[in-house]
């Protein structure tokens, strides 16, 4: 465990980092794969949904390499009318989870804010190393605009977003669809972003045994994503945003960290970076938050807090 200096905990948050422990450990090692994957398993959709006025419906698109890729599109209940679209990456490190993961932080977008929602199964690492993770979400984003009227989603409000792994598979999107002429994006939300494969921050090193998701973590999953090139020349930009070297005409992006996780200073340096190319950007850094506090005690003071301050850019982002 490491001794170096490092912010503390909130104390409501720290209170519950043992239960978190018994389902996400603090260090995760390639033979914890397996393990992560049943235990950050999502339940079954319905449960999720019931009582809500979503409807959802499942459909096969074309991933990269020309493989079937499963999308889930979720609408409000009889909404008529094409409505503003999300593209969402879901968390787990690139190696687990799937597109259901922390679903329920973000359904009040379709419910409430009457946004058309399409959630990504995208492959994983290490079996289905880069670049099929960012590819198969890039092939998500090209489909959804193709299909936009069928899926009545406007095309003037076409957001990325996505949380942890997930935020930097967003941050990827937008590069790419700048990069490619693609769907012209109205923002990007990136909560609590993995953005750099070098692991040269100064917080990437706070936090050993500690928390949620720590240095030796973060290699592990940046190595089952890029095998021997991690941190070496040659690493895409989608793959790892923080490589970005222009970051110029990119949409508004909401970024948010907490002070005691190892992301924190790479989602700060990348707000700087969009500021400094003249592109919006709103960032938070919630104090003594460990990584995906919103996902593990939502019910907490500052995870609530969170909510509501990136719900309150998501509305703003999709107005008209």
């Amino acid at each position: 465990m490491t001794t170096a200096p490092r912010p503390k905990f909130d104390p409501e948050l720290k209170a519950g980092l043992a239960v978190v422990g018994g389902v996400f450990p603090p260090t995760i090692t390639p033979d914890l794969i397996a393990f992560m994957r049943r235990s950050y398993a999502s339940p079954p959709i319905e449960e999720t949904l019931r009582g809500r006025a979503i409807d959802h419906r499942d459909e096969v698109i074309t991933g990269h390499g020309g493989d079937p890729v499963v999308v889930s599109v979720l609408r409000p209940t009889g909404a008529d009318g094409p409505r503003p679209g999300v593209v969402y990456a879901h968390s787990g490190g690139l190696m687990f989870g799937d597109r259901f993961s922390g679903l329920d932080l973000i359904l009040s977008w379709v419910e409430r804010l009457g946004a058309v929602l399409v959630t990504v199964e995208y492959r994983l690492a290490p079996e289905f190393a880069d670049p099929y993770p960012r590819e198969d979400m890039y092939a998500a984003l090209e489909w959804v605009a193709a299909n936009a009227r069928r899926l009545g989603i406007r095309l003037d409000r076409l957001m990325v977003a996505g949380a942890s792994c997930g935020g930097g598979l967003a941050a990827g999107l937008a590069l790419a669809a700048r990069d490619r002429g693609g769907p012209a994006l109205c923002g990007q939300l990136l909560d609590y972003p993995m953005l750099d494969d070098r692991g040269l921050t100064p917080s990437t090193h706070q936090f050993d045994g500690v928390g949620v998701w720590d240095r030796i973590s973060n290699e592990t999953a940046w190595t089952a994503l890029l095998g021997a090139a991690r941190g070496g020349q040659g690493v895409s930009e989608y793959a790892a945003p923080a490589r970005a070297t222009d970051l110029r005409g990119l949409p508004p992006a909401f970024i948010d960290v907490g002070s005691a996780e190892i992301f924190r200073d790479e989602a700060i340096g990348y707000a700087a970076a969009l500021w400094n190319a003249g592109v919006d950007a709103e960032l938070h850094v919630w104090p003594g938050g460990f990584h995906a506090f919103d996902i593990f005690a939502p019910h907490t003071g500052l995870a609530r807090g969170m909510i509501r301050t990136r719900n309150a850019w998501v509305e703003r982002i999709l107005a008209d």
